[in-house]
């Protein structure tokens, strides 16, 4: 079984590695990662700025991310920071100058002080798609976003499963940023225990008595170990003082948006797989069925319909919270701003309920069953996939006795979330409105 991939420690555009000597799937038939037409928000934010129908400020820093976040329709409330030395800038990054993250249901926006600006925005059939933005050109009239295929070297790579992705690690950081490798590092996501996540992160809100990586420093122990300092590291407001926060537009790293992302990168890791094995699947059996002189069909046969029954399971456990980590006794609570404009383009059913109303005491969401339905990114999975993915779905929501590996969803949530898919999810067979 592949591990799961997800975000990096930096999130967008990690350490460059040496290049890969060979080439990868995702490059070639039928992927085309670097040569088929994007339909991206960044490429759409870019092509914007080319015939200048958008513009930004790019003499002061703190403006131009303002309308950077304005034109890609983030939200700055969504800020999270991460000071670990693990991003291609991370001479820029440390504790006193921590990297911000932020990030709608498709897009990243990545920025530390005196820098890039780094993005990653998914694209409906190909998945994550990286850019930058240098803001000191001076061979250029107006400022563009470039994509180089140097940010596969850790986003198209074994992290990933070996298509285009993102990651989170939690890792042990000294008072300087490094990673303190000896220790180990952690991918992560919303099934990591909360005691495990946030190593190289900052973390404001509130989590009540339990513990986690966030804030923290490490060092070497006098046993060759590892000692992580976690004294005033918990239930905090303000980073103020860990740095300087004026050079920002926010001194905060929301626990809320941190745990939301987790999420949303998982699920989006899960689409991206499951897009291309079974891209790769379909056409190698449209050419083994070609050389046996069978006739051609749609249906999933063999080691096809192997490769989509294993990624239908993996896409449902994601999409439905299977696993998710215990919350604190008393739950979390972060920023009101970020949660209010997370659910600002929620997809509610006649009585108001939706997939982005936030729980926060046992888990995260009230309604457990992924927003991430709503994407493009979803609608664009292979049409048999999603056929039987829907079918399997139905009968779990449905199902007069719990289906086993979905028991922590009861009878009523299930209930819940069929209405909301009912009422808000264009495109589901007939078969669900019955």
């Amino acid at each position: 079984m592949k591990p799961s991939p997800l975000l990096s420690a930096a999130l967008l555009v990690a350490a460059a590695l040496p290049a890969a000597a060979q080439r990868v799937d995702y490059e070639d038939e039928p992927h085309n990662y670097f040569s088929v037409e994007l339909y991206d928000a960044c490429t759409k934010f870019d092509l914007a700025l080319r015939d200048g129908k958008a513009t930004i400020e790019l003499k002061d820093e703190k403006q131009m991310v303002r309308d950077v976040l304005k034109h890609l329709n983030v939200n700055l409330a969504s800020q999270v920071m991460v000071f670990s030395k693990s991003s291609l800038q991370k001479d820029l990054m440390g504790p006193r100058s921590p990297r911000c993250v932020w990030f709608n249901d498709e897009t990243y926006v990545g920025w530390v002080p005196g820098g890039l600006m780094e993005f990653g925005s998914v694209d409906p059939r190909l998945g994550p798609v990286f850019y930058s933005l240098n803001p000191n050109r001076p061979d250029r009239a107006v400022p563009r976003l470039d994509r180089s295929e140097s940010c596969m070297n850790c986003h198209g790579g074994s992290m990933t499963n070996n298509v285009p992705g993102f990651m989170l690690r939690s890792v042990f950081p000294d008072k300087d940023g490094q990673m303190l490798l000896r220790a180990g590092t952690s991918l992560i996501d919303h099934t990591t225990p909360i005691k495990e996540r946030w190593g190289g992160w900052y973390v404001t809100g509130n989590h009540g008595t339990m513990k986690h990586m966030g804030n923290s420093f490490a060092a070497p122990g006098a046993d060759g170990n590892v000692i992580l300092n976690t004294e005033g590291s918990f239930n905090l407001k303000s980073l103020g003082k860990f740095f300087d926060t004026k050079p920002y537009l926010r001194a905060d790293s929301d626990i809320v948006a941190l745990m939301v992302m987790e999420h949303q990168v998982a699920m989006q890791s899960r689409l991206t797989e499951a897009a291309y094995d079974l891209r790769s699947a379909i056409v190698r059996q449209k050419g083994l069925r070609e050389e046996l002189e069978e006739p051609p069909t749609d249906e999933f046969f063999g080691s096809t319909k192997v490769v989509a029954d294993s990624h239908m399971e993996k896409v449902l456990k994601c999409l439905l919270f299977v696993g998710e980590a215990l919350m604190p006794d008393g739950g979390v609570d972060g920023g009101m701003e970020f949660q209010e404009a997370f659910r600002a383009n929620k997809q509610a059913a006649p009585d108001g309920k939706s997939l982005k109303d936030l729980q926060l005491l046992t888990h995260i969401f009230k309604h457990r069953c992924s927003y991430q339905i709503y994407t493009a990114q979803w609608d664009a999975l292979p049409v048999k996939f999603l056929e039987q993915t829907y079918r399997r779905l139905y009968d779990i929501l449905t199902a007069a006795e719990t289906v086993k590996g979905y028991g922590h969803l009861s009878a009523g949530e299930r209930k819940e979330i069929l209405e909301i898919l009912r009422a808000t999810k264009p495109g589901l067979p007939a078969y669900w409105k019955s």
